[in-house]
């Protein structure tokens, strides 16, 4: 297997661990650089788009790719970052005694530049994004957004589950603007990325550069603006950002799990503003849409799905988290077997990806449901089971409770990480894990963990 296909295979198991954003802004970019044998373990070269994006990979995600390459190639693998530079300075090409100068390739040029400054997938455009009527009206408010921004829905709020689109029109917005302007100062990141950075900030005694950075952008857009809840000082300061790009025009982009009045620990300052620009939700994709969402990506990926094909997947598979997922194995397949891609081949994979579709992502169950029924069929508080104590009688529960929103609602790791406290998504998988041990080997464990499901029926 090359290089390139590894790789491929791997992406696809880090993608069903992290949401389409998280996974977007780290994995987008990155590609294997090399292979190499050293005696009895091989040297895997992974090449990240720069030192922030390479530091992080290592720091955050290190031991999880070495999992993968280890089980995938069988072998020991020693893993290094490294930074890859996709985007290369445009050089005039010499004619004569003079320089020749093609403005469209210098605007270009900066556009993807302005890109990758502001983070944002150049693939999640307009034009790559399916409407349906379950997302036709945010689709419609973005759009607006991106023809006056500044003007029109100021703040937009869109809220939704996990893998409906978000992110992709959130950033589509950005795309539109740096089209038109690649010099707009456009800023896109995580509510998790923001707390780090404030956190960063106030440690470092460093303040005045994060308020120049997110204060004096034309359109900010900020990824799960639920995590900042709870947080005093992380609040205090978007409170006060908020009312500087406003004060200034600009354009305010927020996404969520849930609308405004359902985020708990959100100050009510910050609520009402929220709601003071147009709140619209996306709810969760149809089968016509899943299919024509098959159809986009494989395209983007130079692959053509049949359409039967993507009707199989989009009957047997509702999480668009794991369409994604399973495109890429199969087209990781295709590329191994060296063959078309086929009824066969999709009916072959789909059972890794749809053996736990059932009742529950069949509903809208909201994860803070889950917990408060995992809490008080246990009889322990709300609170306890989303703390740090380490008791027994608290620390089982929130196991299950860790498994069910995995196995059950297919939330991201690092989503149940934020959940619960903030927790690193390999604690979540280590929960995960020893609930599943326990379902193997407990007759009593498999009834407690039955008992909850029919009373969240």
């Amino acid at each position: 297997m090359d290089k390139d296909k590894i790789w491929q295979s791997v992406l696809a198991q880090v993608q069903l661990t992290l949401s389409r954003a998280i996974f977007s802004i780290w994995f987008s970019k990155t590609v294997i650089k090399s292979i190499k044998a050293s005696g009895n373990k091989q040297i895997v070269e992974i090449g990240a788009q720069n030192s922030f994006i390479r530091e992080k990979l290592e720091k955050k995600y290190g031991d999880q790719l070495k999992e993968l390459f280890d089980s995938l190639t069988e072998k020991e693998n020693e893993l290094r970052f490294v930074v890859w530079q996709e985007i290369k300075e445009e050089k005039p090409e010499a004619k004569g005694p003079l320089f020749s100068f093609d403005p469209q390739k210098q605007h270009q040029s900066f556009f993807f530049k302005a890109l990758t400054k502001a983070r944002i997938n150049q693939d999640y455009t307009f034009q790559n994004f399916a409407v349906a009527s379950t997302n036709e009206m945010a689709f419609a408010a973005v759009s607006a957004v991106s023809k006056k921004p500044g003007e029109n829905y100021n703040p937009l709020f869109i809220y939704g589950g996990v893998g409906v689109g978000k992110t992709h029109l959130m950033q589509a917005v950005g795309v539109e603007m740096l089209k038109k302007n690649p010099q707009a100062a456009i800023l896109y990141c995580t509510g998790e990325d923001f707390t780090n950075e404030i956190i960063e900030a106030i440690r470092a005694r460093n303040t005045s550069f994060f308020k120049k950075k997110y204060r004096y952008v034309k359109l900010l857009m900020i990824d799960d603006i639920q995590f900042i809840a709870g947080k005093e000082a992380v609040q205090k300061e978007f409170f006060h950002t908020f009312n500087t790009l406003k004060q200034f025009g600009g354009q305010i982009i927020l996404t969520s799990d849930k609308m405004p009045e359902e985020i708990d620990g959100l100050e009510n300052r910050l609520r009402s503003r929220f709601e003071g620009g147009l709140t619209i939700d996306i709810q969760e994709p149809n089968f016509e849409l899943r299919s024509a969402i098959l159809l986009i990506k494989a395209k983007q990926m130079g692959e053509n799905l049949p359409i039967e094909a993507a009707k199989l997947i989009a009957q047997r598979v509702k999480s668009t988290r794991k369409l994604e997922g399973i495109l890429t194995r199969i087209i990781s397949e295709k590329m191994l077997r060296k063959k078309e891609i086929n009824i066969e081949m999709v009916n072959s994979i789909i059972p890794e990806f749809s053996s736990s579709e059932n009742s529950f992502s069949k509903r809208t169950l909201r994860p803070d449901k889950i917990i408060k029924f995992v809490a008080d069929f246990y009889g322990i508080k709300h609170a306890e089971i989303k703390g740090k104590r380490r008791l027994k009688q608290i620390v089982f529960p929130r196991q299950i409770a860790i498994y069910l929103l995995r196995n059950e609602v297919n939330l991201a790791y690092q989503e149940i990480g934020r959940i619960f406290g903030g927790k690193d998504h390999t604690t979540i998988m280590h929960s995960e894990k020893k609930i599943i041990k326990l379902i193997e080997e407990s007759d009593q464990v498999r009834g407690e963990i039955e008992n909850i499901k029919r009373g969240l029926i």
